[in-house]
């Protein structure tokens, strides 16, 4: 699956929490799909944290370039 696409990615996550949830799998198939999302978390977090690098505010501060981390929070 392709690191850059961060939806696909949420949306397989989604499929197989309710595959996980829906309690029709046996313990084999359970075990395969929880790896599964283990891996497509870790990729989404990933790219979540790639992401929140990029993330950053340049300013031009008198006649200086200052780059500052983007606060989620402002």
């Amino acid at each position: 699956m392709s690191k850059d696409n961060f939806e696909e990615s949420m949306k397989k996550l989604e499929e197989i929490v309710t595959e996980l949830e829906n309690g029709n799998l046996n313990l084999d198939e359970s075990v395969s799909k929880f790896e599964e999302g283990m891996k497509l978390a870790k990729q989404c977090n990933h790219i979540l944290e790639d992401a929140e690098k990029k993330i950053t505010i340049l300013l031009e501060n008198n006649g200086e370039i200052k780059e500052e981390k983007f606060d989620v929070e402002q």
